[in-house]
C-alpha cells in the first residue's frame, strides 16, 4: 500500500492536472505537496487505528470571476432532538470528526459497486430503507410556507393521506417512492411530501443512495439538514436544484459571520464551482457550490441510474461528495465509509472562515419537493444553467410557473424521489 501511495504522489507532483504560470509554479507545487502528504499520512495512520491530531487546512487566497448565480434557500423553523457535541477538530474534508450518541440501527443496504470493508472510526447510528423507511420521520401536514415571498404551490400531507393518495410507496425492490400529485388540473396547491427525521446530530456523516429525484419545469426538490430556529442553527443543502438542471448545488445558509475563504475552486481545494456569494448569510441567499458532474441532478441523474451523495459535518468544516452509480466507493458499499479514501469533495466549507460549532446546531434531515416558489418560480424565464439551456417559459409556452403547474399534472410524472437508503454515521465519543 505504501509503494502504491508513493507512486501516486509522484504522479501528482510531476504531472499536475491543472496548468499554472511560470511565476506561480513553485507556490502551487508546494501547495499540492502539502495537501497530498497530509491525505496520505492520514490514510496511513487510520489503517493502524490512529486518529490524527488537528491540522490547519491550506487556504491560499486566489480570486477568480464566478459564473452566473443560482440562489437556493429553504427557510424553516427548525426541529428539536437530542444529540451530543463534537469533541475533536479534524482539519480537512477527508478527516473524520468525533460525534455524539446514536439512534436505533438497522442492517446495511447493498449497492452496485463491489463492497470492500475497511477500518473506519465511523459507526452507523441511523438508517432508513425498505418497508421500515418512514420509521423515525415526521410528515409535515401543512401548506409550504417556508420559501419566503413566493410560497411553494404545494400542500404537504400527513403519512396516512400520502399513502391513501399513492404519493408514497414501497416498491417490490425495496426502494421508497415520494411523489407529487399529478391530477390533471388543480385550482390551488398540489399535494406533496416533506419529511423530517425525529433525531438530530451536530456532527457526523450522511449518506443518501437515490435512484431517482424529482425533475422538470416547476419542480424544486431538496435533501438537506436544518438546525433549530432557522437560520440560527444553520442549514446544509446537500441535494438541490430546479427545473431541468443537471448539476447538483450544495449550499450553506447561516447567520452573519460565516463565509467561504475564496471564490476560487483551486484555492478551496474543491472540484465544484462557487456560483453565488462567498458570504453564507441567509438573507443574501447563502453560499452555493455547484458540482462539476453533469449527472449529479435531475433527468441526467435519473437516466444514469442515480448515485450516492455524502456529507460530513464536524468542527473542521462541511464537505459534500457525489458518486454516480458505477463509481460508488467500495467502502461505502461495504458499510464502512472512510472519507479519506474518496478524493476531493465537490464542496467544502472550512472552519477557518466559518466557525462550524458556532453557526450549526443539531441538524435534522429533510426531504421535500415543492413547486414554483421563490426559486423555481423566479427563474422560470431564465436560461443558461447546466441543463437549462432553454427556459421553462420557452420550453412550455406558458409565461408563469403557477399557471403551468396547476394546469399540467401530466408534466409532473417525473416529480418523484426513489430512494434506496439514508444512512447516518458518527464517531463514538
Amino acid at each position: 500500500m505504501f509503494m502504491y501511495q508513493f507512486l501516486f504522489l509522484v504522479c501528482l507532483f510531476f504531472f499536475p492536472y491543472e496548468s499554472v504560470s511560470a511565476t506561480n509554479i513553485a507556490s502551487r507545487f508546494a501547495q499540492k505537496t502539502t495537501r497530498q502528504v497530509q491525505r496520505f499520512t492520514q490514510d496511513f495512520n487510520l489503517a493502524f487505528g490512529v486518529v490524527l491530531a488537528s491540522r490547519d487546512k491550506l487556504q491560499p487566497q486566489v480570486h477568480l470571476t464566478t459564473s452566473s448565480q443560482t440562489v437556493f434557500c429553504k427557510a424553516d423553523s427548525g426541529a428539536t432532538s437530542s444529540g451530543n457535541n463534537s469533541t475533536s477538530s479534524p482539519s480537512s474534508p477527508s478527516d473524520p470528526g468525533s460525534s455524539g450518541s446514536s439512534t436505533n440501527t438497522a442492517s446495511a443496504a447493498g449497492s452496485s459497486s463491489t463492497a470492500v470493508a475497511v477500518s473506519t472510526p465511523y459507526k452507523l447510528v441511523e438508517e432508513h430503507n425498505g418497508s421500515a423507511f418512514f420509521d423515525g420521520w415526521t410528515f409535515t401536514n401543512a401548506a409550504d410556507v417556508t420559501t419566503h415571498v413566493r410560497k411553494g404551490l404545494v400542500d404537504y400531507v400527513d403519512q396516512e393521506t400520502a399513502s391513501n393518495n399513492n404519493l408514497t410507496q414501497i416498491t417490490s425492490d425495496g426502494t421508497v417512492i415520494m411523489r407529487v400529485e399529478t391530477t390533471a388540473i388543480v385550482t390551488g396547491n398540489r399535494q406533496s411530501i416533506r419529511i423530517t427525521t425525529n433525531n438530530a446530530y451536530d456532527s457526523g456523516l450522511w449518506i443518501l443512495d437515490a435512484v431517482h429525484m424529482p425533475t422538470g419545469c416547476g419542480t424544486w426538490p431538496a435533501f438537506w439538514t436544518n438546525g433549530p430556529n432557522w437560520p440560527d442553527g444553520g442549514e446544509i443543502d446537500i441535494v438541490e436544484g430546479v427545473g431541468d438542471n443537471t448539476n447538483d448545488q450544495a449550499t450553506l445558509h447561516t447567520l452573519e459571520g460565516c463565509s467561504l475563504a475564496s471564490s476560487s475552486s483551486s484555492a478551496l481545494d474543491i472540484t465544484g464551482s462557487v456560483i453565488t456569494s462567498t458570504d453564507c448569510v441567509s438573507t443574501g441567499g447563502g453560499c452555493g457550490i455547484r458540482s462539476s458532474s453533469t449527472v449529479s441532478y435531475g433527468a441526467a441523474f435519473n437516466d444514469n441510474g442515480g448515485g450516492v451523495f455524502t456529507m460530513t459535518l464536524n468542527s473542521s468544516g462541511i464537505a459534500v461528495w457525489f458518486f454516480e452509480r458505477s463509481k460508488i466507493p467500495s467502502d461505502i458499499s461495504a458499510g464502512t465509509p472512510l472519507p479519506s479514501l474518496w478524493g476531493t469533495p465537490f464542496a467544502w466549507w472550512a472552519s477557518s472562515s466559518c466557525n462550524i460549532t458556532e453557526f450549526f446546531g443539531l441538524q435534522s434531515t429533510i426531504f421535500d419537493t415543492t413547486l414554483c416558489g421563490d426559486l423555481a418560480g423566479s427563474v422560470w424565464s431564465d436560461a443558461g444553467a447546466p441543463g437549462q439551456e432553454q427556459s421553462c417559459a420557452t420550453r412550455t409556452g406558458v409565461s408563469d410557473c403557477n399557471t403551468f403547474v396547476q394546469n399540467n399534472g401530466a408534466a409532473l410524472q417525473e416529480a418523484y424521489w426513489e430512494i434506496n437508503s439514508v444512512k447516518i454515521y458518527q464517531i463514538p465519543s
